[in-house]
């Protein structure tokens, strides 16, 4: 069998930068345990695999650890790969995915994905977390990850990270940010129990990010950068239900795989 396979650094217009997925697409689907098998050589943060049906995509994401039920990047990655690729004139595609229908529009160079906004509830401060950042931060909420609010971006570099503490919190990520210099926020994300220390852009973070940051800056618009060493910028809407986040991506590679 041999299976299409491009490679998309996302949230950025220039190579090395971003965060790099995989997108292979399918005529049908496979197993799970192959798709697992190739995420897992692929050995970056995110594998997409996605199935046309009709007028829309079935979408896929898979760590090189497990599956997960949303991502940002891949979708945008997945999104550029239709467009430069496989349809040309599309400029709004579907997917279908474990978190419901997720739309991303083209707009030139940009892509905006529309994603379900999941506020985080405050929570205590768990132990764990604490020592898996090296400091404590001044409030936390949970939703799916756990957000920690610290005061400013220099803090947020600073960190001193103990991943086998993260591994042992009860969600699947941790979310860092603070108030940025010369972008609205700032932010890191680590999910060491999914196999990624730290993740270069995480689209599907900024549901999280984006109310709570509503809330303390009054606003609705955001240009949001992510902290990690390939870094990341993100044009991100509060919609209410929905977070819109948008993005760049640029090709790495395009080849295929042999089973």
């Amino acid at each position: 069998m041999k299976i299409p396979i491009f490679q998309v650094d996302a949230f950025t217009n220039e190579q090395f930068k971003g965060n790099p997925a995989a997108v292979c697409p399918l005529n049908e689907w496979m197993q799970d345990d192959l798709m697992q098998k190739i995420a897992a050589e692929n050995n970056l943060s995110e594998t997409a695999f996605f199935v046309e049906k009709d007028d829309l995509y079935e979408l896929r994401w898979f760590t090189p650890k497990g599956e997960v039920d949303l991502c940002g990047h891949a979708t945008l990655a997945s999104a550029y790969v239709i467009c430069t690729y496989l349809d040309e004139k599309v400029e709004n595609i579907k997917f279908q995915t474990k978190s419901g229908l997720l739309e991303v529009s083209k707009e030139g160079g940009l892509f905006t994905l529309s994603f379900p906004a999941r506020a985080g509830e405050k929570c205590n401060t768990p132990e764990e977390l604490i020592k898996g950042l090296g400091k404590a931060p001044k409030e936390v909420y949970k939703s799916r990850d756990y957000l920690a609010v610290f005061e400013t971006e220099q803090d947020i570099l600073d960190l001193e990270l103990n991943m086998d503490e993260l591994k042992k919190l009860d969600g699947f990520g941790v979310i860092v940010t603070a108030v940025g210099k010369e972008v609205d926020f700032v932010s890191r994300f680590f999910a060491p129990k999914a196999g990624i220390d730290e993740d270069p852009v995480t689209g599907s973070a900024h549901c999280t990010l984006v109310p709570y940051w509503k809330n303390r800056l009054n606003k609705d618009e955001f240009v949001a950068l992510q902290l990690s060493e390939r870094g990341g910028k993100l044009y991100c809407t509060d919609s209410g239900e929905t977070v819109k986040i948008a993005g760049e991506a640029v090709s790495y590679l395009e080849g295929c795989i042999y089973i």
